[in-house]
């Protein structure tokens, strides 16, 4: 087994960033000035599965915005930071929440904001496109960018190393 799948197989919370990591990190606005995000279909169905595993799923983001309330209550993910410029802070009452260990404990970004986070944690995983700074620090680099199917590519990195994934996906070949 290597480093990061018996990192991986430790994990029992996975963090995800929203833009950069669930989105491409372009920031779209509508006339009357409405933010509107677009996500990929693949990641959220990844972390709907990861979440049937008993892993639990968590959202920390810097920005706020309607459309991260309303996709992260479709995926069924209860802890949803908005609106965090200290990010640290949401995870240490994560930690104490769940009652988990930092080691016990994957988070998923893109650019320096995820740094304090991200050194802290038991897997730190970077997306492909993200900051060259993020991705020396990260344990990780996911094969796809944001928003194009990274935040699945963590789910399978964590199922498979849970020896969960083929469980989950023989669901859909039944």
């Amino acid at each position: 087994m290597t480093d990061i799948q018996e990192k991986a197989r430790q994990i029992r919370l996975a963090i995800f960033d929203v833009d950069g990591v669930l989105t491409d990190g372009q920031l779209y606005y509508g006339p009357d000035g409405m933010e509107i995000k677009a996500f990929h279909s693949r990641d959220g169905h990844g972390l709907k599965m990861l979440q049937q595993t008993g892993v639990d799923v968590a959202i920390i983001t810097a920005r706020t915005s309607e459309a991260v309330k309303q996709r992260m209550s479709g995926l069924g993910i209860r802890h949803v930071f908005q609106g965090q410029q200290d990010k640290t802070k949401s995870l240490h009452l994560l930690l104490e929440r769940l009652d988990l260990r930092a080691e016990e404990v994957a988070y998923t970004g893109d650019d320096v904001i995820d740094l304090p986070v991200m050194t802290q944690v038991g897997l730190a995983i970077a997306v492909q496109d993200a900051n060259e700074l993020v991705k020396r620090h990260a344990h990780w680099i996911t094969p796809h960018c944001g928003g194009k199917g990274a935040a699945r590519d963590v789910c399978e990195l964590l199922m498979e190393a849970q020896g969960t994934l083929n469980s989950v996906l023989q669901e859909y070949l039944a």
